[in-house]
Order: structure tokens, then sequence, then C-alpha cells
């Protein structure tokens, strides 16, 4: 059986170097996202504070502090004050919502407040960035003066999410890219009594044996019974040599032919035939025979 050793040069080329580029666009995205989401967290946490600042005037004081944001989880946060405060719920809403619309990240979030000296959630809402679904209660009353602390835990979109699509999504492409360029440069095989199945590719020059053609850069080069035998034996082992009595054994010797210098004619012809594409060359191998060179 016919084994071509020769891949798709052109399409080859071209496909794994757009194979090359979807990855390292995939990389890059995955790294720049990484970054982004990195000074995304660190703006979130100090719109947090000025949160908590807020609070913490409108309760009054303008001396204790507000405490070291905490990351309670992924995607939830949790403000807390060195000292007692008491609240009003419509300025809680009201402030986070101007304050979080500054986060593109934070579309959906709900927020709880905890007392920290009795159990249970002493207030909570939700903010959508579809209105209608926010669930605000107990407006219009006012919290008693307590050790509070409030946590907010945010819908987990924006940059995460991205980054996995982005990723996620560029595997599957990547696989059916590399399965194209796989099946491309998959061996030619021949059937059973010598019938062809595909052009066969010599570098960037197109062998139609079943049409005695070479086609280059569109170009066609018409070929002779003879020359198409001899070039398929050479294709059939590209860089290997060929000796001179098996050329002659299976082009002219089989129909009862002896011949003496016509092998070395017809090596002339298909050379100057081949010279189209400086890539394939036909080379003389003293005292054995002769060889295709194809450089990849």
């Amino acid at each position: 059986m016919f084994y071509s050793q020769n891949l798709l040069y052109g399409k080859r080329k071209y496909l794994l170097g757009l194979i090359l580029l979807v990855f390292i666009s995939v990389i890059c995205v995955a790294f720049s996202t990484t970054g982004s989401d990195g000074f995304a967290i660190a703006r979130r946490e100090v719109l947090l504070r000025k949160i908590g600042d807020e609070l913490l005037t409108q309760s009054g004081d303008n001396k204790s502090r507000v405490l070291p944001v905490k990351k309670m989880a992924e995607n939830e946060y949790q403000v807390s004050f060195e000292n007692e405060l008491t609240f009003q719920p419509d300025s809680l809403v009201n402030t986070t919502r101007r304050l979080l619309g500054k986060d593109p990240m934070a579309t959906d979030y709900v927020v709880t407040v905890l007392n920290s000296g009795k159990p249970g959630v002493a207030y909570g809402y939700a903010i959508s960035k579809n209105k209608k679904d926010d669930i605000v209660a107990c407006r219009g009353r006012v919290q008693p003066r307590a050790p509070y602390m409030i946590n907010i835990k945010f819908k987990p979109t924006s940059l995460n999410t991205v980054k996995t699509v982005v990723l996620l999504g560029g595997l599957p492409f990547l696989a059916f890219m590399g399965f194209i360029f796989f099946r491309s440069a998959r061996p030619r095989r021949s059937l059973p009594g010598g019938e062809v199945t595909d052009v066969i590719t010599l570098g960037s020059m197109l062998f139609d044996e079943k049409n005695r053609k070479l086609i280059i850069n569109g170009k066609t080069i018409d070929l002779t019974e003879t020359e198409t035998r001899v070039l398929h034996i050479f294709a059939s082992s590209p860089n290997e040599t060929i000796e001179r009595s098996r050329l002659q054994k299976e082009i002219w010797e089989d129909k009862g032919v002896i011949v003496g210098r016509s092998l070395d004619m017809f090596i002339s012809k298909l050379r100057r035939k081949l010279e189209l594409d400086p890539n394939i060359n036909i080379v003389v191998i003293r005292g054995k025979g002769y060889k295709l060179e194809v450089s990849f």
C-alpha cells in the first residue's frame, strides 16, 4: 500500500498559523482579564469602604473608623465598624445603589445587615440590574444603635465569567482546528491495484497521477505516461534513494523492454518540469540511483 509522506504544505502552514494565533489570543485574554479582575476587585473594596464611611456620617459619627473590608467568600464582602451606629434603611439602600452603580461588575447583589450582639439578620434587601426584581422591605424604620456589620454578596458575573467563557469557548475551537489540521496532514493512500484516492502533494506542487498533471500556482503541466510512472515511484518514497535497477525494472523491463540511457533522459525531462518549485529536486546518488528531495 502506498503512503505519501508529504503533507499539504500550503494548507498546513496556514492552519498551523491560525491555530497558534487563536491559542495565543486565548492566553492573552486570560492574562489580561486576570489583571483587570484584580484591579476591579481593589476598586470595589474602596467603594465598600466609602459606603461604610457615609453610613457613619449619616449616623452622626465623624471620628470612628471603618474597619478593613473582609472578603468572606468568593464575591462576598463584609463592612464592619469600630463603634456602634444607627442607620435608616432608605439611606442604606440609596447609598449602596449609588456607589455600587460605579462598579460595572455589581449588577446584582444582596445586602444583609448583622448585629454582632444578636443572632440572625437585622435587615436585608436585594438589588438587581432589572429593577422590577429588587427586594427592599421595611423602609422608613430607623434601626437602633448597635454593633452592625454589613455583608454584601455579588452575583458571580463580570470578568470571572468572561474569562471562563473565553477559555472554555476557545478550547473546542482549538480542538476543531486541530482536527482539521491533522486530517489535512494525514498521509495519502492508494487502493489495492494502484488506484490513487487523492492528489499527492509535493512541496507546493500537486501531483495528479490519475490525470497525469502537475499543478503549481494555478499552472498545469502535462506529464507523459512514463514520466507519471517515474514520479509515482519517487513520490512513494520522498527523500529516499531509489535504485536505478528498480526504476528500470518497474518502468520498462516488466514490459519486456531493456533500456540504456532512456532512464536518464526521462529523469532529465521530469527534473525540468519540477524545477518550478525550488523545494523539489531529483538528485543523482552516484553508484546507487536517484533521490527525490523535498524540503518541508
